[in-house]
């Protein structure tokens, strides 16, 4: 898989052109994610983006004959948890640079989205990850508690591609397992992400949104589910100059029509109904 340490020998031709057109390890370097000495960033970058493609994991790669040209576990395992490797200004460079890239390819009348979703990160095997806590799963059919994260992630998309921009893994101030290691630097961007998990997804959403349209990448419109479209954080987005289109719960909330208070229920009856229009009722 790997000889000689070389790292223009790592990935087949498709991926290394894919790479070079992406400009991958340039942005890499740019967001801080360099070493000393060893082995460097993108010989551990690209051999652990190739494992994805060989449907291996790093203890069949240890165990496997090649395994003397291979960094330790060690060395793989500090790599992926350096607190001071931004791992957000790349994905958020790298996304920007692509969408660039896809933009030439579309139609300015093409409406561009982010979309707004959350997944869990199961995590049940382990003991020791700080913060993780015990989430309870209402997307799936099981409706179960398990060990492990909920991950927010913001993407982008114009109707035929979808580019992740940023995420990020949430945990519980009442029902995480560990706290916060001592050892880490309270300066550092994994510090930052440590406190930024124990707030909620609407309190993270505007500057998730926020960056993204810093870094460059543009939308009209943010798409969320229910569990997102709440009126402060529809607030908060319409401030930055974006419209929300999501589901909305039947709660107690009114809406002011002609100056009468209703009723979800009610307003959907005073809308009145749009003809000639696909998929859309009233």
């Amino acid at each position: 898989m790997i000889a000689n340490n070389d790292p223009n020998k790592q990935l087949p031709t498709e991926i290394k052109s894919v790479f070079k057109e992406l400009g991958v390890l340039k942005h890499l370097r740019n967001a801080g994610i360099t070493k000393s000495f060893g082995f460097s960033s993108a010989f551990i970058f690209q051999l652990i983006f190739r494992l994805i493609f060989e449907h291996k994991n790093w203890f069949r790669m240890l165990d496997s004959k090649k395994s003397t040209d291979l960094p330790a576990k060690d060395t793989v395992y500090r790599f992926l948890n350096k607190s001071t490797f931004n791992w957000r200004r790349f994905l958020l460079a790298l996304a920007s640079s692509v969408v660039a890239k896809v933009s030439i390819f579309t139609s300015h009348y093409r409406p561009k989205v982010f979309i707004i979703d959350d997944s869990s990160y199961d995590r049940n095997r382990s003991k020791k990850v700080e913060l993780i806590p015990r989430c309870f799963d209402h997307a799936s059919q099981k409706m179960r508690f398990y060990k492990g994260f909920r991950m927010l992630t913001l993407g982008w998309s114009d109707g035929a591609t979808f580019m992740p921009v940023d995420f990020s893994l949430i945990s519980s101030k009442k029902h995480q397992i560990n706290g916060v290691s001592k050892d880490i630097d309270k300066r550092s961007s994994g510090y930052k992400r440590r406190q930024e998990a124990l707030q909620t997804a609407p309190e993270q959403i505007p500057g998730m949104l926020q960056r993204a349209l810093n870094a460059g990448i543009g939308a009209s419109y943010v798409l969320m589910d229910s569990w997102f479209t709440q009126p402060p954080l529809i607030k908060d987005i319409k401030e930055q100059g974006l419209d929300v289109i999501g589901m909305v719960k039947n709660l107690k909330q009114r809406y002011l029509i002609d100056e009468k208070h209703v009723s979800l229920k009610e307003l959907y009856r005073l809308a009145k109904p749009a003809s000639g229009k696909k998929g859309i009722l009233r």
